[in-house]
């Protein structure tokens, strides 16, 4: 067991950039880039490049709306890696994003 405080496990999360920026769009769809890059803690090219990927993929659209960007996550798409590949993006999300 570690001692409190111990930072040692914080190197790593178990869900990739991906899936956060994914989480951060499905809980609020007029969330702007810089936002979601302080709350995934990556920079705002890396939130553009990967929201290139994944309205690329079709897990994403993004409606222009005057000067901001509404997102909406397509639930349905599914996995892309053959170990989760029977699953959708919704049940990846879902039980995130309550």
């Amino acid at each position: 067991m570690r001692p409190e405080g111990d930072d040692s496990a914080r190197g790593w999360t178990f869900l990739t950039n991906h899936a956060h920026v994914l989480v951060a769009i499905a809980r609020d769809p007029e969330i702007r880039q810089l936002d979601i890059a302080g709350a995934v803690g990556i920079t705002p090219g890396a939130v553009v490049r990967i929201l290139h990927d994944l309205e690329h993929s079709g897990c994403v659209q993004v409606e222009r709306i005057g000067r901001r960007n509404r997102y909406s996550v397509d639930r349905e798409v599914m996995l892309r890696h053959p170990l989760e590949a029977n699953h959708s993006v919704g049940d990846l999300i879902v039980p995130l994003i309550d």
